[in-house]
């Protein structure tokens, strides 16, 4: 009879601690943010642009494309930044004006010197150091063929259109566990 008597108290004693110790830990104040460069930064997502490449003096196939920004927080508060349409203007620029991709030659196209391209101009044109990283989301090439096919609703089999950056693979961390 003592056993179960101390075993009921034990039980007791513990599961007041932890009731205890749950809601301790559930009111306790929040850590101080750090002052790391991730936590002064925050995203911008874009939207989708269309682009079309003009050739010979007619269209010949259309980029679509969605750009996103790591902006400094700081920097960004009290202004009221059109970014779609810098964003636009400066894949207008780079795509259409110096022809940063070549369609013919898509190994030659460098990711890396395309953000830094789009961060340095749309800083320059902002007037500070306004954003930090630029995350390209999607960059396509469809062919003006490919898309008069699928506006016309004809059941021809398209290509799919050419990937200009890949997409990161996904990882599944419970697929390998």
């Amino acid at each position: 009879m003592i056993k179960l008597v101390l075993t009921g108290v034990w039980v007791c004693i513990i599961t007041l601690a932890s009731v205890y110790f749950s809601v301790h830990m559930a009111t306790a104040p929040a850590p101080a943010p750090d002052d790391s460069k991730q936590s002064q930064l925050e995203l911008v997502k874009g939207e989708t642009i269309t682009v079309p490449i003009i050739a010979d003096g007619a269209v010949t196939g259309y980029f679509i494309g969605k750009i996103s920004f790591m902006m400094n927080k700081d920097a960004a508060k009290n202004v009221s930044l059109p970014l779609t349409e810098m964003t636009t203007d400066e894949l207008f620029t780079l795509l259409v004006g110096s022809k940063m991709v070549d369609i013919s030659n898509m190994k030659s196209f460098d990711p890396n010197a395309f953000r830094e391209m789009i961060k340095k101009d749309i800083n320059q044109h902002l007037g500070g150091d306004y954003i930090d990283q630029v995350m390209l989301e999607q960059l396509d090439y469809l062919s003006k063929e490919e898309v008069k096919a699928n506006a016309s609703g004809q059941q021809k089999k398209t290509a799919k259109p050419v990937n200009v950056i890949t997409p990161a693979p996904v990882t599944d961390k419970a697929a390998t566990e």
